[in-house]
């Protein structure tokens, strides 16, 4: 178990084992430590979020029970090797399985391997959160749409269309880079103990501060960032896709250029 959960956080997921392995006995597989606790992230609030991985079997009996000190959330291993894809009903979820201790595994490695798959994506995944959803021509749109009205003499709506830009983009960096994007709860966290390569912490909580003021600097500067990724980007992948649609915007791109 994480060195930072105490003795009786660690006696109530022991507790919760014994009790899934004599209710299940061999269709009990494994356990999975999600949620703040997992992330070493607990306050006098926080309750454990645990995730039981079942057979099939075991699964179809069983619903999550919720309390004030844990979440017992069961799941079907067939379920958590099945990954939903981008804008499916599913897809929430699958953060809250980045980072997430696996604290039993009877299956050989199967669940650690699940659970970390759930959280990356593959590059052909990638590219359809940046390009395929249109998660990057959507930031694009936002940032444009905040930079017309700052022009135009619109701070309010401005701040509204950086605001609203700031998802778009979090989906944007983190596909880059291969990965989920996290809950925004967790943001900082990820960004201090899993740094993204060319968006560490220091530059991109500032920027996203920024952006949230409506600050128009801050959304040209990240258009930098952002178009420079998507040329390293596409020469990794080997292909020219987000670079093409930043070129699609044509003229109009002037306003992120002043």
């Amino acid at each position: 178990m994480p060195d930072h959960l105490d003795p009786a956080q660690r006696e109530l997921i022991a507790g919760l084992a014994e009790r899934n392995d004599s209710d299940h006995g061999d269709g009990f597989l494994g356990l999975v430590l999600s949620g703040s606790a997992a992330r070493g992230m607990v306050t006098e609030r926080s309750d454990l979020d645990v995730y039981v991985v079942l057979d099939d079997g075991a699964a179809r009996e069983r619903r999550t029970d919720r309390s004030a000190v844990v979440d017992e959330i069961p799941v079907a291993l067939s379920d958590l090797e099945r990954v939903p894809p981008f804008g499916s009903v599913d897809w929430w979820a699958r953060w809250s399985f980045a980072w997430a201790p696996t604290l039993l595994d009877r299956t050989g490695g199967r669940i650690a391997e699940a659970a970390h798959r759930q959280a990356t994506l593959t590059p052909e995944e990638a590219d359809g959160v940046l390009v395929d959803h249109d998660r990057l021509d959507g930031w694009v749109n936002f940032a444009y749409r905040s930079l017309k009205s700052d022009r135009d003499g619109r701070p309010r709506e401005g701040r509204l269309d950086a605001a609203e830009s700031v998802p778009w983009l979090l989906d944007v960096v983190f596909a880059f880079a291969g990965r989920v994007r996290p809950y925004n709860k967790h943001l900082p966290w990820e960004l201090h103990r899993h740094p993204l390569a060319d968006w560490p912490a220091a530059l991109l909580l500032p920027l996203l501060e920024r952006t949230l003021d409506g600050d128009a600097a801050a959304l040209r500067e990240t258009f930098g960032r952002v178009e420079a990724a998507c040329a390293a980007y596409d020469a990794e992948r080997g292909h020219d896709r987000t670079s093409t649609l930043i070129r699609a915007w044509g003229d109009e791109l002037a306003v992120f250029r002043r």
